[in-house]
């Protein structure tokens, strides 16, 4: 299963998550700090999609409603 999200309201602006069994098992996010997105990208593989989701879900960057993590959980809702 796949899903390409476009992002609103961050600094990113495409995520392309791929998971199978419920597993993700590659993120790509295309924008914003490539340093932190890289990392959280890296931590996901390989972890259950709703845990995945619970952990990202409401993280807040700065003033915005939202972060790229939380965009990230919102990508991933589209996978469950």
């Amino acid at each position: 299963m796949e899903v390409t999200y476009e992002t609103q309201g961050t600094c990113s602006r495409l995520m392309h998550v791929t998971a199978e069994d419920g597993v993700i098992k590659s993120v790509e996010i295309v924008g914003g700090c490539n340093g932190n997105l890289q990392g959280i990208s890296r931590l996901v593989v390989g972890m259950d999609v709703k845990e995945a989701i619970s952990k990202l879900e409401g993280i807040r960057c700065g003033d915005k409603p939202t972060s790229c993590p939380d965009q990230l959980a919102k990508a991933l809702k589209q996978l469950t």
